[in-house]
């Protein structure tokens, strides 16, 4: 064999062993979720009498299926068609950003893929908080609020929708929590400053709230 096939060949293998490298690495900040489940819960009227906040968390991790239904709840795609999700945003901006923070890392929920994309291979949960429960909640949800995506929307605007839509994501997880009896709270005691550049966000990225979510005490 020549040595100039010999060194194409070698080539070959190098690059298709530098292509399984990659798409493993890939795959590895990747995290598919299983299908969302949409057909149980409880009556509406139920969960509302019996939606709370509650601060003290049991350290058991929720399963994968019950974390892909939490936050198809929170803010998921119901629309295929149009990519609408089950939260409103004004103007469909679709600007507030979930956060997922676990003992396995930080996490950013692709509401399109349904999947969850690796921002940080390490436990950051006491810092999404001031309280020393976060800590301990399996999951602190963080609501980041993207201004890049409100266009030209003076800042009042976008300070005044970005509160708002986060509002009704976290209300969604609270009714998801009712409804599957979880422990939630939404949470304003954050080191916003701290976090965000633990997070690696943006100037015009806000951290607007956080909210912890796990299996009661």
């Amino acid at each position: 064999m020549g040595t100039k096939l010999v060194l194409a060949l070698r080539l070959v293998c190098v690059a298709l062993l530098i292509g399984v490298a990659f798409a493993s690495a890939q795959e590895a900040k990747q995290l598919e979720l299983p299908e969302p489940q949409t057909d149980g819960g409880r009556p509406l009227m139920q969960v509302l009498k019996d939606r709370k906040s509650l601060r003290s968390y049991s350290s058991r991790a929720l399963p994968p299926q019950e974390l892909s239904n939490l936050l198809w709840a929170a803010c998921g795609v119901n629309r295929p068609d149009s990519g609408k999700r089950t939260a409103p945003t004004a103007r469909n901006m679709q600007q507030i950003d979930v956060y997922v923070a676990t003992a396995e890392g930080l996490y950013l929920f692709d509401a399109k893929a349904h999947a969850l994309n690796l921002v940080l291979e390490k436990d950051i949960r006491a810092m999404t908080g001031t309280q020393s429960f976060v800590a301990e909640a399996p999951v602190n949800l963080v609501f980041v609020s993207d201004h890049a995506r409100m266009g030209g929307s003076s800042q009042a605007s976008k300070d005044f929708y970005s509160a708002t839509d986060t509002g009704f994501i976290s209300q969604n997880v609270y009714l998801y929590c009712a409804s599957e009896g979880l422990a939630t709270v939404v949470r304003g005691l954050v080191d916003r400053p701290k976090l965000a550049k633990e997070m690696g966000l943006r100037a015009n990225q806000k951290i607007i709230l956080a909210q912890s979510v796990g299996y009661p005490r």
